[in-house]
């Protein structure tokens, strides 16, 4: 039985979406990559959540994850926002729910304390602390990709432990973790 697993990392947005693969084997981690789905040039939200969707089936179809791990939107103070980030947020699970990958979601505190061991960790000090790790010759200029990264990491910390996410296996799993989310 092979100890390798495939982790793809997303920092949902839908201006920039990050996203970073690793591959585990062994216990140890290796950058298979860091990238960013740029969607600040779209003005229609209808058309970023179908290329989030699809961007994200294309990672899946490519790489070939074995789990999905995402950031959980945080709650500020402007409504709108939260609920673009939330609908981003859902069209990167739908992708990966109908390829059947297990997703697990960290909030922003959690993912930052698993990489820095400070919750409330900069953006910067996050994206360093990877490229120790890693070692990633250079960050990217958008610190959105480090994001999703360091989502995967986060997850792969967090492999064997006590769940500190929610997983879902698919849409079964999901529906049922979430019944009062579901209109009858």
């Amino acid at each position: 039985m092979s100890s390798e697993k495939i982790i793809l990392g997303i920092d949902p947005g839908t201006t920039i979406m990050g996203f970073g693969l690793i591959k585990v084997a062994n216990k140890k981690m290796e950058l298979i990559v860091l990238d960013e789905l740029i969607l600040k040039n779209y003005d229609d939200h209808y058309i970023k959540l179908k290329l989030i969707f699809e961007r994200t089936i294309q990672l899946i179809e490519t790489y070939h994850p074995d789990e999905i791990a995402i950031e959980a939107p945080f709650f500020g103070k402007n409504v709108q926002s939260m609920l673009k980030l939330g609908r981003a947020q859902g069209v990167a699970m739908a992708a990966g729910l109908s390829r059947e990958v297990p997703i697990t979601e960290y909030s922003p505190k959690k993912i930052k304390m698993a990489i820095t061991g400070n919750g409330n960790a900069s953006k910067e000090q996050v994206a360093k602390m990877l490229q120790n790790l890693l070692k990633i010759k250079e960050l990217p200029t958008n610190l959105d990709a480090t994001d999703g990264l360091a989502a995967a990491v986060c997850h792969f910390y967090n492999s064997g432990n006590v769940t500190l996410g929610k997983s879902y296996t698919g849409w079964s799993a999901f529906v049922k973790q979430n019944g009062d989310r579901v209109k009858k």
